[in-house]
């Protein structure tokens, strides 16, 4: 059931970008107020929705009734442990971390006589 859910879900997301993508925007309709064009709806370019646009409400519709059908399901598989039943949990330490190595002596840097000038930043 849920497998069909998700392919109901995946076909109603694509059909509605692809219809809003088709769709032309309200601003394209304001030329036509002024007398410059035909108006794409019955009543002028605020009028009643077209087919195009009740489409995508449908398609909206079915999209957002899939997704809650789907969170249902999901939280239908942790319903018999509660919400916080499926989440791992880092299994009991049993051993003692050992304690670090001491570190190794640093060598002592041999003094510069004046032999090696090129540590020195020139003024």
């Amino acid at each position: 059931m849920q497998t069909l859910i998700w392919i109901f879900h995946i076909l109603f997301a694509i059909s509605l970008v692809v219809l809003v993508l088709l769709q032309h925007g309200k601003g394209a309709d304001m030329g036509a107020a002024f007398g410059s064009g035909a108006s794409g709806s019955l009543f002028g370019a605020s009028g009643s929705a077209n087919f195009m646009s009740r489409t995508t409400a449908v398609l909206a519709t079915l999209f957002f009734l899939t997704s809650i059908a789907l969170t249902y399901f999901s939280l239908g598989q942790r319903h018999s442990l509660g919400i916080m039943g499926k989440i791992p949990t880092a299994p009991a330490q049993t051993q003692s971390v050992p304690a670090p190595a001491p570190a190794a002596p640093v060598p002592a840097v041999p003094a510069n006589n004046g032999a090696s000038k090129a540590g020195e930043i020139p003024k």
